[in-house]
């Protein structure tokens, strides 16, 4: 078993050239099948310590779509792993993309819950640098003491993000 080592890092101005590379790539992919493209995730907000992985959210219509995204994000390497247990939300691995940042791609349609909470937290934090600064002290202190426990970081910011879920009605 491959343990992956939790990294937290300061926030990075070229998370946001790392994003708009990867979104090249995939609107060139699935053209029009792609509503829009949302850069979502810690990696989004200005400021917010993260793990340097960008978390991307491509938003279709609908499902009626899918087919056709899973074929065109085929086509550029990538494998869709369906919905790994949450709803409103496809997962994408892929290979061959050493030239990108390490990225997470979903694709969600427009009414996804799954998608409007990934929207809704983000906005939150871009409007709110008291909880950016205290979200990024959690989670660097989640990576110390949990360097090779994913589960346990990911419980110790889970309180925090209940926190603002209730503040923003999700």
């Amino acid at each position: 078993m491959v343990t992956k080592h939790v990294v937290v890092l300061p926030y990075d101005e070229q998370w946001k050239q790392d994003f708009l590379m990867i979104k090249d790539e995939l609107i060139t992919a699935l053209g029009q099948l792609a509503m829009r493209i949302d850069h979502v995730g810690s990696t989004s907000v200005e400021g917010l310590s993260a793990k340097p992985i960008i978390d991307i959210d491509v938003v279709i219509k609908d499902y009626t779509v899918l087919e056709e995204v899973v074929s065109a994000l085929g086509v550029i390497g990538y494998r869709h792993e369906g919905n790994l247990g949450i709803t409103g939300r496809e997962a994408f691995k892929y290979d061959g993309k050493e030239h990108l940042r390490k990225h997470h791609l979903y694709v969600c349609p427009e009414d996804s819950p799954e998608l409007k909470r990934h929207i809704a937290f983000r906005d939150y934090l871009r409007t709110h640098p008291d909880a950016v600064r205290e979200y990024s002290r959690i989670k660097e202190e989640g990576a110390k003491r949990y360097p090779y426990d994913i589960e346990r970081y990911i419980e110790h910011k889970s309180p925090f993000i209940e926190i603002i879920y209730a503040k923003i009605g999700i």
